[in-house]
């Protein structure tokens, strides 16, 4: 996959254990410390079966996303942007990569996009086509709503 980048940002697949551990830190930095999410609730078993990026702002780890696919479709999950870097679209390029690896995989044509989102991304989520599906609801101690795209 090719590296994403503007300005200063890159966002990558985290293929190697070096990346995969870059994009835990962040997590571990916005989810965990920052959000006070309990860190088995952040960290799961679904940790191996999912794809995961990282953003960096020069050579600093500084995002980190993932998706996979479940009986419900795909779903993309943990988009995470640590603090000092949040404002400069890398959230966005985050979503915009992770939706270009989706789309060049053989197996997910007809399948539905969604995710739950935390209410403050949720303006994000919708500028790709993503759209409210459902109640809001309480999930660690955030609230969230789903929302869902098709693929395309």
């Amino acid at each position: 996959m090719k590296k994403r980048k503007q300005k200063m940002v890159t966002v990558q697949l985290a293929d190697s254990n070096k990346l995969l551990k870059q994009a835990f830190r962040v997590r571990e930095e916005v989810f965990v410390n920052e959000q006070q999410v309990a860190r088995d609730e952040e960290f799961d078993i679904f940790e191996d079966e999912s794809h995961h990026f990282v953003a960096h702002y020069g050579d600093v780890p500084c995002g980190a996303a993932r998706w996979r696919t479940t009986e419900e479709g795909i779903k993309l999950e943990r988009f995470a942007v640590k603090k000092a870097y949040r404002g400069r679209g890398i959230g966005a390029l985050l979503v915009e990569s992770v939706l270009e690896h989706i789309a060049v995989q053989p197996d997910v044509a007809g399948k539905k996009l969604y995710l739950n989102a935390q209410l403050t991304a949720m303006a994000l989520y919708h500028k790709f086509g993503f759209k409210p599906e459902g109640d809001r609801f309480m999930e660690c101690n955030i609230e969230h709503q789903k929302m869902v795209r098709e693929i395309g």
